[in-house]
């Protein structure tokens, strides 16, 4: 008879055998999600354009209320949409084998895009306060806006330096990772904080004095509103996809075709 080792032994590989078996187990496809998701931030982006070229006046760079029609469209657009995108680059399956510095690059280069696009998108309010003698940076929108911004930018900088510049240290990368992940996360639900908010906050300052009150529910308010709904379910469901174990690139000795070998090991 087996004695209790033996047993124990059995016992740890029935474990891992359920353990490899419930990290393969299929759950969601990943590339239908993410058609759904690429689908549903464009309908985001449609539907920002549609709202401010049918009911706002449609776009300008001459300082008036077309001006500022820029700003909520370069936001969900690059704040959102953009930014939604490059966090989830590395749930690629296509991206867990073969050098990583590739999709490093396209990782940092949709970063980089959607904050351009964001720094485009805040000149464009800036500008549109500016001729109109209003005041700046005054509402709750503005302030948690602009902490996005800022901790976008710095997050940008960080993993910059931590990922791509062939200097930095293994133990380095390590360490500043989860740090890397955390704030992703946080800025994108900030990001998607920001929008709400200020769809909101735009309604309340339009529909009034000669239009449909907001809380009579006219078409705009009706449409605007269901923008910050799929809006809120886009952040959340990328979200989700970050924190899906499954879905995550594993942890590898994969090649780095820009990391420096030799002293530093790993």
């Amino acid at each position: 008879l087996p004695g209790p080792a033996s047993g124990a032994g059995a016992g740890c590989s029935l474990a891992r055998r359920c353990h490899r078996r419930s990290v393969a187990m299929p759950d969601v496809p990943f590339l239908p999600f993410c058609a759904f998701l690429g689908t549903l931030g464009l309908l985001c982006v449609a539907m920002v354009g549609t709202w401010c070229q049918h009911w706002r006046g449609g776009f300008s760079l001459d300082g008036s209320s077309r001006t500022f029609n820029w700003h909520p469209v370069l936001m969900v657009t690059g704040l959102v949409v953009l930014y939604g995108a490059a966090a989830l680059v590395y749930r690629i399956p296509n991206t867990w084998s073969g050098p990583k510095l590739p999709w490093k690059v396209l990782h940092g280069s949709l970063a980089l895009g959607a904050f351009i696009l964001t720094v485009l998108g805040l000149a464009a309010v800036f500008c549109f306060h500016n001729s109109q003698g209003t005041p700046n940076m005054y509402s709750l929108h503005s302030w948690m806006g602009l902490a996005t911004v800022l901790l976008f930018s710095c997050q940008w900088v960080a993993g910059f330096g931590a990922f791509l510049l062939p200097w930095a240290p293994t133990w380095l990368r390590a360490l500043y990772k989860p740090i890397h992940v955390f704030f992703g996360s946080t800025i994108l639900l900030l990001s998607v904080a920001s929008c709400t908010s200020g769809i909101n906050e735009k309604l309340f300052f339009s529909l009034k004095n000669g239009t449909t009150q907001y809380k009579l529910l006219p078409a705009e308010a009706v449409f605007a509103n269901t923008l910050g709904l799929l809006i809120l379910v886009f952040g959340v469901l990328v979200v989700a996809a970050l924190a899906r174990p499954s879905w995550k690139r594993p942890d590898s000795d994969s090649p780095d075709s820009r990391q420096v070998r030799g002293t530093l090991g790993g």
